[in-house]
C-alpha cells in the first residue's frame, strides 16, 4: 500500500465497512489485513467475522430466517460500535438483501462492498472443504448451492478477486475510503 494512501487514514470517518460474498470469494481475506493495517495505523478498529461470531452464538442456524436474525443482531452490534467512533469490519456472507438492508438502516455511515468473485472460483479455492461437503449433502442450506446468494444491486464498492492480488484489493478499498470517507 503506498505511503500517500497510508496518510489520509487519519482523516477517514468512522464507518461500518460490510464485506459480503460466497465463501471463498476474499471478503475475510481482504477485511483482517485492512483491519490489521488499520489497527497499526492507530484507528479504533474492530473486525467482525462470521466464522468467529458463529463461535459467540452457536446454536444460530442456517435457514434464511436464522441467518437473517443472526445478521440484524451483528448489524445492531456494529452500529453501537461505530456510533461510538469505531471503525467495524464486517465479513460475512450475508446473502440475503433484507437483512443487510436493515444493517445499512441501521447505522449512521455504512459502506457495502460485494466482493463478486464467482462461484466456481470460490469453489476451486475451498480451503475449508465446505463446497465438497454441501455437494454430497453433509451441508444443507449452503449458499451459492441449494441457497440462493441475492448479489448487491448496487454497492458502494464491487471487487472480482479472481485476477488481483490482495494488494490491489486493498488499494481499492483505501481508494474508496480517501474519496469518499474523509472528513
Amino acid at each position: 500500500m503506498s505511503k500517500m494512501n497510508q496518510k489520509n487514514m487519519k482523516n477517514w470517518k468512522p464507518t461500518v465497512l460490510w464485506f459480503t460474498g460466497l465463501s471463498g470469494s476474499g471478503k475475510s481475506t481482504i477485511s483482517e489485513k485492512l483491519f490489521e493495517i488499520m489497527q497499526d495505523f492507530g484507528l479504533e478498529v474492530e473486525h467482525l467475522d462470521g466464522d468467529v461470531i458463529r463461535d459467540i452464538f452457536p446454536k444460530t442456524g442456517f435457514s434464511k430466517e436464522d441467518r437473517n436474525a443472526h445478521i440484524q443482531r451483528v448489524g445492531y452490534l456494529a452500529s453501537r460500535l461505530q456510533a461510538h467512533k469505531v471503525f467495524v469490519l464486517g465479513s460475512f456472507v450475508s446473502p440475503y438483501k433484507e437483512a443487510r438492508d436493515f444493517v445499512r438502516d441501521l447505522c449512521d455511515d455504512f459502506t457495502e462492498i460485494y466482493i463478486s468473485t464467482p462461484y466456481d472460483e470460490c469453489e476451486r479455492r475451498d480451503v475449508k472443504g465446505l463446497y465438497d461437503k454441501a455437494r454430497k449433502g453433509e451441508i444443507k442450506n449452503f449458499t451459492g448451492l441449494d441457497d440462493p446468494y441475492e448479489a448487491p444491486e448496487n454497492p458502494e464498492l464491487e471487487i472480482d478477486t479472481t485476477n488481483i492480488t490482495l494488494d490491489q484489493a486493498l488499494e481499492l478499498v483505501i481508494e474508496y475510503l480517501n474519496k469518499n470517507k474523509s472528513n
